[in-house]
């Protein structure tokens, strides 16, 4: 499914709230939603992404401004689990790179835990363990988004990305509904859409400008 900017965004997949009360873009009406997509083992995302969303959080939730975080799972599946997202909601402790990163910047409390506490309900992306069949077409849907003219490269070119593509998919355990829904490039993404349910912007990494996108919003009718 394509996801477009300034169409009616879809609702992300949720396989289980583990803070704060279920909710989806359809049921926010009337706020903006901010939804902060990363992984429980993503070091970039514990150290800017979500100080960032709590800032947002803080700053804009009596303006009717909604933050949400989604954990997902591209890689490391064995750590980017469920039950790490429920140890990190109930207890502040982080794991694997996260926890290694956040150490060596003394950014840690005893005991492995975020010097900070999340204050927006967080929710696990929906997880399918992937079968074994790769078909030409799903490797095509992967490819397109990414290389938009991928028909006219050269032939041995096409082949080396189908192949690359191939053992990618091969290599994935499972997919995650919200990740590939919106077209992710990895975590930490953040989604923005505004009061009328419409999807405003899609961004990877650090953006820095969600903002100046939300400041935009609120004067909006």
């Amino acid at each position: 499914m394509s996801v477009k900017i300034g169409e009616k965004a879809p609702n992300f997949g949720v396989s289980e709230w583990v803070q704060g009360a279920p909710t989806n873009f359809d049921q926010e009406k009337d706020h903006i939603t901010v939804l902060e997509v990363f992984q429980v083992n993503c070091p970039g995302c514990f150290m800017h992404a979500i100080p960032e969303a709590i800032n947002i959080y803080n700053k804009y939730k009596d303006e009717g401004v909604r933050v949400l975080g989604l954990a997902t799972a591209f890689e490391d599946f064995d750590k980017n689990t469920l039950e790490n997202l429920k140890m990190l909601a109930e207890t502040g402790e982080v794991i694997g790179e996260t926890k290694e990163a956040l150490s060596a910047y003394g950014q840690l409390k005893e005991g492995n835990k975020l010097s900070y506490k999340i204050p927006f309900p967080l929710g696990m992306d929906k997880l399918t363990k992937t079968s074994g069949e790769i078909s030409h077409e799903k490797i095509m849907e992967f490819i397109y988004p990414q290389i938009p003219d991928f028909d006219s490269q050269p032939e041995e070119y096409k082949n080396q990305i189908i192949e690359r593509v191939k053992s990618y998919m091969k290599s994935k355990e499972y997919s995650a509904e919200t990740f590939e829904k919106f077209a992710l490039q990895g975590t930490p993404s953040m989604i923005i859409v505004d009061r009328k349910g419409i999807l405003r912007d899609v961004s990877f990494g650090q953006s820095g400008h969600a903002e100046a996108i939300i400041e935009k919003l609120l004067k909006e009718d």
